[in-house]
C-alpha cells in the first residue's frame, strides 16, 4: 500500500481530508493504523490530534492506534497547543475511551495554558471530561 511511503503528517492530514468529507474508507483508515502505530513517534502534537479526530468523526474506533496516540501524547503533552488538547480529548470522549494517565497529562497541561483556550476549547475539553467520567477538580475550577 502507499500508506507505507507516507510520512507522519502525510498520514494525518490524509485521514484529516476523509473525515471532513464524511468518508470512512475502511480499508484507508485501517491502512493508516497500522503504519501510524509503526512511526508513532514522528508524530507531531498536531499529528496526534487530528489523526485521533479523523478517526473518532468517522466512527473508526482502532483500540491499539488510541493507545498509541496516548502514549506518545504523554510524552508530547507540553507541546500541545489548546487547539491539539482539545481536539484529542473530544476524539477519546467520542468514541467512549478514557486513558486516565493521558487525561491526567491532559488536565495538568490544559491549567498551564488555559488562557490559552477559547470558549470552544474549553467546552469541548469539559465536555470530553464529564463524557469519559474523569474527574478533574483543578481543571474545572480552572476553567
Amino acid at each position: 500500500s502507499r500508506i507505507k511511503t507516507f510520512n507522519a503528517q502525510a498520514m494525518a492530514n490524509t485521514v484529516w481530508a476523509f473525515a471532513k468529507l464524511d468518508h470512512g474508507n475502511n480499508d484507508l483508515f485501517e491502512a493508516v493504523s497500522e503504519e501510524a502505530i509503526n512511526k508513532i513517534e514522528k508524530f507531531v502534537a498536531q499529528n496526534l490530534a487530528n489523526t485521533a479526530w479523523a478517526f473518532a468523526t468517522v466512527g473508526h474506533e482502532n483500540i491499539d492506534l488510541f493507545e498509541a496516540i496516548s502514549e506518545e501524547a504523554i510524552n508530547k503533552i507540553e507541546t500541545f497547543n489548546a487547539q491539539d488538547l482539545s481536539n484529542t480529548v473530544w476524539a477519546y470522549a467520542s468514541v467512549g475511551l478514557e486513558n486516565y494517565d493521558f487525561f491526567e497529562a491532559v488536565s495538568e497541561t490544559a491549567i498551564s495554558k488555559i488562557q490559552t483556550f477559547d470558549a470552544h476549547k474549553l467546552c469541548n475539553t469539559v465536555w470530553a471530561f464529564a463524557k469519559v467520567g474523569h474527574k478533574s477538580d483543578d481543571l474545572f475550577e480552572a476553567v
